[in-house]
């Protein structure tokens, strides 16, 4: 594992997490729609991965969906049904969130998901930043024992967030603090003399943007793990 404090890429592919990785980053989180935020990529997607890289350094996201984080009791099932066939097959750990619809922590279906997990590593993503009190349900999940928190510290881009994440940094006891949310390599001495203890991002760049796309195919072009973001993240963290 590399020797600087970590940085974490969202990868959408086997691809994107070998050049990551490669480039020098710590772990992964993968996922694919990363323009919605990021939702469950399929299982076929994640065994390549898997199989392309060290699987201890594999976070998946498990989102159903985008449109918010309260779910309905099939979701909820449906979450847990992945997060299992992600472990069995051997990701280092789990990305989730669940809000109830007065925007506090779900903290019934957060347990549930924690024993579908068992002992791979449980993430919270950023469903805390849209929370009714951010602060609040940080403090709920130090308490329930989450292995890492990923927070903007409630702003839009987390180095607009850099006071509360420095509060949350005093009081995260066990739990790791990770910095995410429109992060640019600039950003990230700041955010790790902040307090933090990893930060996140995308390290994108858009691609075949001259590709056939016409009626019903999306946008032009698509997003790849881009390499030179991930070094100069890489080397802003020291």
């Amino acid at each position: 594992m590399p020797a600087h404090r970590p940085i974490e890429i969202a990868v959408q592919d086997a691809v994107g997490a070998r050049t990551a990785l490669e480039a020098g980053a710590t772990r992964l989180e993968l996922c694919q729609a990363l323009d919605v935020g990021g939702l469950t990529p399929s299982l076929a997607t994640l065994e390549a991965v898997l199989a392309a890289v060290d699987a201890s350094t594999v976070n998946v996201l498990v989102r159903p969906r985008g449109g918010g984080f309260v779910y309905s009791s099939d979701e909820v099932a449906v979450v847990a049904a992945d997060i299992r066939a992600c472990v069995e097959r051997g990701a280092g750990g789990v990305v989730v969130g669940a809000l109830t619809a007065a925007g506090g922590l779900d903290v019934d279906t957060l347990r549930a998901w924690r024993d579908a997990a068992g002992s791979a590593a449980l993430v919270f993503h950023r469903a805390v930043d849209a929370a009714a009190d951010p602060a609040a349900v940080f403090d709920e999940l130090v308490a329930e024992g989450v292995d890492r928190v990923l927070t903007s510290g409630g702003a839009t881009r987390s180095i607009d967030g850099l006071p509360v994440l420095a509060a949350f940094a005093a009081r995260s006891g066990a739990v790791e603090l990770m910095a995410g949310g429109g992060v640019q390599p600039a950003d990230i001495p700041a955010l790790f003399a902040a307090g933090v203890d990893a930060v996140h991002l995308s390290a994108r760049s858009r691609v075949a943007r001259d590709a056939p796309s016409g009626p019903g195919g999306g946008s032009e072009g698509h997003d790849v793990t881009d390499a030179a973001i991930v070094a100069e993240a890489v080397a802003a963290a020291g």
